[in-house]
């Protein structure tokens, strides 16, 4: 066969891939490239950043919170906050005190 088309036969020859220019409707989304990296992109980064500090906060103020009867906590950190530092002030009335000098055979 000399690879062209025969009406006898009904047989085209073999043509490569057709490229077509795909359509493109002016009443469609307006694609555009969106940079990214990993598959986010800088609204998507802005948007888990804004999330994940949010949730950092939280857990922060829980965690000041829940080690705040810790001494140290107590006096490095709490005491020192603006408007609640008063509520974390212990102070031990003089009732409570053990005098040790009494079992020396010392009174103070």
């Amino acid at each position: 066969m000399s690879g062209e088309y025969h009406s006898s036969t009904g047989i085209s020859p073999v043509t490569g891939p057709r490229s077509y220019s795909s359509y493109k409707s002016p009443y469609g989304p307006k694609y555009k490239f969106q940079p990214n990296v990993m598959g986010f992109t800088i609204k998507s980064a802005a948007k888990l950043g804004v999330t994940l500090g949010a949730f950092g906060g939280v857990a922060g103020v829980f965690a000041l919170f829940f080690f705040s009867d810790i001494p140290r906590v107590r006096h490095d950190i709490m005491i020192k906050l603006p408007v609640i530092g008063d509520h974390f002030v212990r102070e031990i009335p003089a009732s409570d005190n053990v005098r040790t000098w009494v079992y020396f055979g010392f009174e103070l």
